[in-house]
């Protein structure tokens, strides 16, 4: 009260405009700031190695080589300020000149043997290597990120998975050198999601032996094609295929689009998708066929193939099926993603709560120093959840990489199924961190080399890209309905997708949550699964009943799109909190698992917080404040604990920002 007081008085005095000032209120100087780092008064109460070890899981010499490698070459814009390397691009450059600059890394990084065996190499060690290869990029870049995404999973990809020997012989080595630049022609001006509906159309001319593609209308173009624009030598062309005047559904063509010199090759029109408001380091473009002839050998065949004589040749004989084993290898790009966005997050709270960790504000008494950022618990509030929210993210990414890498056909639902969920729900938990990682840095947050909120005009596409994460929800919660029905039908037992819970009694919520029932990994799981449970009994019950009204299983599906998103998005929490419980496990007794299990806590209680456990009645009023009040707790245990946190992530300095160190100095005049 004393200090509001006194402000008042301020204040008033100001406004009559006195002109007889006491003299208690006269001016003096006041000490200026100084910066501290914050290593000299935050201690590691567990090894932070360790703690690195544990959240990337593999391949840390790999990332720290590469992190090197672009430490010390001048095409990654190193930059000094304040006695401190910085390394990011320069945004300031125009479209042009950073998709130039894009190119240019990606040269550097193929001479210097980075994607050595990435496309003629199998196993589970090289899938491993090529995760760790991308985080690494996303941490630096969305456009280097995204342009060797387009290059290697999606056009290396499609033919690894959807073609056979003879194109592997053919395009792997050239594409892997980069003597052979590839994208990705799925998506049109009319259909991006519904890749079904695509509206180019190929035929089949058996007297050249050679399919003839073209795009038959405005809204057939292809469009958004990642290197298309201006870098692309080849791509993997999706389209309708008709054969005999039937259509047999899409299919898969290599595509040359430009010649050695980078000449558009004939009876193809490509333009430019122009400025974005993130990614211009990315030439995405759009590309026409008129009447474009490529030799019979070009369709990838490893489902479907064309006799010479123009007969139609498949051993899945289902559409539907034929479609699914198709698409079915092409989830790496939502594995990529997934991975891309937690590491966005790494970068964003390690600048974030390193610059709370030195930037004061206000004083609680008078002729005291101001208050840390991070000592108010509201920042606390802030931040705190979105670390333990991004711990639990990289342990249910390193889960989803090795899914992917032992992947077998047996697996590729389950991969499908999770790879939708975490791409969905880790790119929407990004944007989330990365707005209040904008806003917790205050007017620094808006400045481009503070990185924070450029990078959510970087990323804002991943809700989008590689599927729309509304949709991704609805498919997996169709899918659930699917295993549900399945179930039913042969009266077994749940199997799979972790839907074992589904077996058990279901689990109750006690009438007084307590702080020590709260912090039980048994009761948060318990809780996850009874409401994964009970919204899949419910999702199960509303389409049946509207199936029941005549309307057919899409329209149900559509009516009940509230319930699918919730469903998709507890089917994901559940997941990541077992990855996160099972990370744990790992671990002997010790400060390392004490601090992870507070964070698992954490995670478990913002995720019961959510307003579905009140909208849906598994909570009470009484016990939502309860969990609310825990979460406070949680957040100021965890504060003796922030540096060692983020220290965790293991992102070199150069890689952070000037905000995230001395900001003081990097402001000062000598700089301007």
């Amino acid at each position: 009260m004393e200090r509001a007081f006194q402000r008042t008085q301020v204040l008033t005095n100001h406004l009559l405009q006195s002109s007889s000032p006491l003299p208690s209120q006269t001016l003096s100087s006041n000490a200026c700031l100084s910066y501290s780092p914050p290593e000299l008064s935050e201690n590691y109460a567990f090894n932070v190695k360790e703690m690195r070890k544990l959240i990337d899981g593999h391949n840390l010499e790999e990332r720290d080589w590469l992190f090197g490698l672009m430490k010390q070459s001048e095409l990654f814009n190193p930059k000094v300020k304040g006695g401190k390397v910085f390394v990011s691009p320069d945004y300031n450059q125009s479209m042009e000149q950073q998709r130039k600059m894009t190119l240019k890394r990606i040269e550097y990084l193929q001479e210097r043997g980075v994607f050595k065996g990435w496309l003629t190499e199998k196993g589970e060690e090289i899938e491993m290597r090529k995760f760790a290869g991308f985080e690494v990029f996303s941490i630096y870049d969305h456009s280097l990120f995204t342009k060797l995404g387009v290059h290697f999973p999606m056009w290396g990809g499609a033919i690894q998975f959807c073609g056979t020997k003879h194109h592997h012989d053919k395009w792997l080595r050239d594409t892997e050198n980069y003597s052979i630049k590839g994208c990705f022609a799925m998506t049109e001006l009319g259909h991006g999601s519904n890749i079904r509906s695509l509206e180019t159309v190929t035929t089949y001319d058996s007297n050249t032996g050679e399919f003839v593609i073209n795009t038959p209308c405005e809204s057939a173009q292809k469009f958004w094609i990642g290197g298309a624009a201006k870098h692309a030598t080849h791509t993997v062309v999706f389209s309708q295929l008709h054969i005999n005047g039937i259509n047999q559904g899409v299919h898969a063509f290599i595509v040359q689009i430009r010649d050695v010199d980078g000449n558009i090759c004939p009876n193809i029109r490509i333009a430019d998708c122009g400025h974005k408001i993130g990614l211009n380091g990315v030439d995405n473009g759009r590309i026409w066929f008129d009447n474009v002839r490529v030799p019979r050998e070009n369709l990838l065949n490893s489902v479907a193939d064309v006799s010479p004589d123009g007969k139609y040749l498949s051993s899945i004989k289902n559409p539907d099926q034929r479609f699914a084993a198709f698409m079915a290898p092409m989830t790496v790009g939502r594995v990529n993603i997934a991975i891309g966005a937690v590491y966005q997050s790494k970068v964003a709270l390690a600048i974030t709560i390193r610059y709370a960790l030195t930037r004061r504000a206000f004083s609680l008494k008078p002729n005291e120093p101001e208050v840390l950022l991070l000592d108010y618990p509201s920042h606390q509030r802030r931040l705190f959840p979105l670390v333990a929210k991004t711990y639990a993210m990289s342990f249910a990414a390193n889960y989803l990489k090795v899914l992917y890498a032992k992947r077998t056909p047996q697996s590729n639902k389950a991969i499908h199924i999770v790879s939708s969920s975490f791409k969905a729900t880790f790119t929407w938990n990004n944007m989330q961190i990365l707005q209040e990682c904008r806003e917790a840095c205050g007017g620094q947050g808006l400045r481009t080399e503070n990185r924070v909120g450029h990078l959510k005009g970087e990323y804002d596409v991943q809700s989008t890209f590689e599927g729309d994460n509304f949709l991704l929800m609805q498919l997996v919660s169709n899918a659930l309905f699917a295993e549900y029905m399945a179930a039913q039908k042969r009266n077994k037992v749940f199997k799979g997708l972790g839907l074992e819970h589904m077996n058990k009694p279901c689990p109750v919520i006690p009438s007084q949550l307590t702080s020590t029932t709260l912090r039980c990994s048994q009761f948060q799981m318990d809780a996850l699964c009874l409401r994964e449970r009970d919204l899949l009994n419910r999702f199960v019950a509303d389409v049946l009943k509207c199936k029941a009204k005549a309307e057919n299983t899409e329209q149900a599906f559509n009516s009940c799109y509230e319930l699918a998103k919730d469903l998709g998005r507890a089917f994901s929490e559940r997941v990541i909190f077992q990855t996160f419980v099972e990370a744990e496990s790992t671990l002997p007794a010790g400060s390392l698992k004490d601090v992870l299990g507070t964070l698992r806590s954490l995670y478990a209680s913002i995720c019961i917080e959510d307003v579905s456990f009140l909208r849906y009645g598994y909570l009470s009023v009484d016990n939502g404040a309860n969990v609310r009040r825990e979460i406070t707790k949680l957040c100021n245990e965890l504060r003796p604990h922030a540096l060692a946190l983020i220290s965790s992530f293991g992102i070199p300095d150069a890689f952070l920002s000037p905000i995230a160190f001395n900001w003081i100095d990097m402001n000062s005049w000598s700089l301007v």
